[in-house]
Parts: C-alpha cells; sequence; structure tokens
C-alpha cells in the first residue's frame, strides 16, 4: 500500500509539474470570463460525472465567494436541475441535456465552461455548437490530447495526463486558479 501511494502521489506532482506549460491558456480562459463578467454577462457550466461535480463546485465558489469577499458572481451549473436534465434526456436524448439548456439561458457574450476529460462528450460538445450559434465565447477543461473539444474551444485548458484520476485532478487546481483570478480581475476593473 505505501508503495502504491507513494508512486500515485508522485504521478499527480509530475502532471501538475507539466501543467505550468498551460499558464498562459489559463491566463486567456480566466480573462475571457472576466470580461464577461464585468460586462454584465455570465458562465454557464458543463461536464459529465466528476466533470459535472466540477461544474457545480465552481459555480458555487463564483456565486458564493472563493477566496476574497465580494458581489455574487453570475455562475450557472447546467448539471445541477434534475427535472431539466431528466426531461431533456427523456424528450430529446441524453445528447442535448446540456445543449438544451445552453438554448434557453444563454446569450452573446456569455461563456460556457465545457469540462470533459476525454475531450469527447458527446453532451458537451453539443452545448459547445449551440453556445457558438448564439455568440457566446467557449473555454474548455479536457485531457489527453484534447479531443474533438480542443477544436470546439476559443481557449482550451489541457491536463497533460492520460489518466482520468490526474486530469480530474488538473482541472481541480485549473477551477481553483480560474476562480482566484476571475476575482482578482474583477477587483481590478
Amino acid at each position: 500500500m505505501q508503495q502504491f501511494i507513494s508512486e500515485y502521489l508522485d504521478g499527480h506532482q509530475k502532471v501538475l509539474a507539466k501543467l505550468e506549460a498551460s499558464a498562459g491558456d489559463i491566463q486567456r480562459a480566466a480573462e475571457r470570463c472576466t470580461t464577461a463578467l464585468a460586462n454584465g454577462h455570465k458562465l454557464l457550466i458543463c461536464g459529465n460525472g466528476g466533470s459535472a461535480a466540477d461544474a457545480q463546485h465552481m459555480a458555487a465558489e463564483l456565486v458564493g465567494r472563493f477566496i476574497a469577499d465580494r458581489p455574487a458572481l453570475a455562475a450557472i451549473a447546467l448539471t445541477t436541475d434534475t427535472s431539466a436534465l431528466t426531461a431533456i434526456a427523456n424528450d430529446y436524448g441524453y445528447d442535448d441535456v446540456f445543449s438544451r439548456q445552453v438554448a434557453g439561458l444563454a446569450s452573446a457574450g456569455d461563456v460556457l465552461i465545457a469540462i470533459s476529460t476525454s475531450g469527447s462528450s458527446s453532451s458537451v460538445l453539443a452545448a459547445c455548437e449551440q453556445a457558438r450559434a448564439l455568440g457566446c465565447e467557449v473555454v474548455g477543461l479536457t485531457g489527453r490530447d484534447g479531443g474533438a473539444l480542443k477544436g470546439s474551444c476559443d481557449t482550451a485548458v489541457v491536463a497533460p495526463a492520460d489518466d482520468t484520476a490526474h486530469i480530474q485532478e488538473c482541472h481541480i487546481v485549473v477551477v481553483h486558479l480560474l476562480c482566484a483570478l476571475i476575482e482578482q480581475g474583477l477587483e481590478l476593473a
């Protein structure tokens, strides 16, 4: 067990060290979000499974607070309305659970934050397509080689890992960085 723990933590640290190469993408993602919020727009966040939890976590940090005591920010996790999720999945199919919400909630100038460890989640890609059609910017958090999600985004942060757990660990670090940078950016605006 001790060896497994040591090897796992070593792998985690190596992946996080490589994430520093994505600092420019993280900064661009934060700037897109900060600009949208400063201009009265909102962030819509989506993902499946662990990425759904990340979407909810990020929205909660922004609507509540991350570090700074500041006004609430407009952030919506598209993963939390079970009635909408189940009705859309039942009536249209699971691939439409996020795109249908984007169609109803998004406006030009908003930012969709799309999270997919593989970069190939159909429901997340459909949300990106719908957001683009409405004039929203798209920020992606993905892993591996970025998948199709990387090409569907204005800015994509690709976790430098192939293992889902390490990708998700990178994503939560990026989510926390984005929250901190957004708070700092709005403070300076």
